[in-house]
């Protein structure tokens, strides 16, 4: 998604500085303003999403206490909160891509889908694996959205690792049993790091 939004934003269209802006601003918003406001959307009487539902003739959706749809609801929201910053980092690699490569493969005629798939897609390597990498660590790292949203429910279903940390350390007052999830996803997340510079180190080298 954000790979083929820096591709869009990164051609000459009309009102691209606002475009970019505009995809970039959720970024920049307080996670838990923008998970009230996304509880508001998802609300299954009053909320947004179910209202445009009603319109078109289907029936409300739960999303946020129906244990088949909690999680989605709430990737969805993380995806559009986060994904102006991954396509500020592929707009970023699309700018270091020679010209005169481009010039040079337009000239012996690849088509659109070659000039990608030999050239573009290539060159931003580096940034896939940073994007990948920090889309991890953001996974580990999920709280204020279950947390405001759902408390871990329906079912547990919105449990994440540091939901699940945060209840046992001040819920269940289990301090001890927190620390040792909180250093196990230090390690994990350090060893995420570790291989992403390692991967990029190759990828650089290329």
């Amino acid at each position: 998604t954000a790979l083929a939004l820096a591709l869009t934003l990164n051609r000459q269209l009309v009102g691209r500085s606002f475009w970019r802006a505009a995809f970039f601003l959720p970024v920049v918003i307080s996670g838990a303003v923008v998970a009230i406001l996304w509880s508001q959307l998802y609300a299954t009487d009053v909320g947004l999403i179910n209202r445009l539902l009603l319109k078109i003739g289907l029936s409300p959706v739960p999303w946020l206490t129906d244990p088949r749809t909690a999680m989605p609801a709430i990737a969805v929201m993380v995806t559009w909160k986060n994904v102006g910053f991954y396509v500020i980092i592929y707009l970023a690699g699309l700018q270091y891509i020679p010209r005169s490569c481009q010039e040079a493969i337009e000239i012996e005629g690849a088509s659109a889908w070659q000039r990608f798939r030999y050239l573009t897609l290539p060159s931003l390597l580096p940034q896939t694996i940073l994007v990948v990498t920090l889309s991890t660590i953001n996974g580990f790292q999920l709280f204020i959205e279950p947390y405001v949203m759902t408390g871990g429910g329906p079912l547990r279903r919105t449990y994440s690792v540091v939901l699940y940390l945060y209840n046992n350390a001040f819920a269940y007052q289990k301090m001890g049993y927190a620390a040792t999830i909180g250093v196990a996803l230090a390690l994990i997340i350090g060893i995420v790091v570790f291989a992403q510079r390692r991967l990029i180190g190759k990828a650089e080298a290329l």
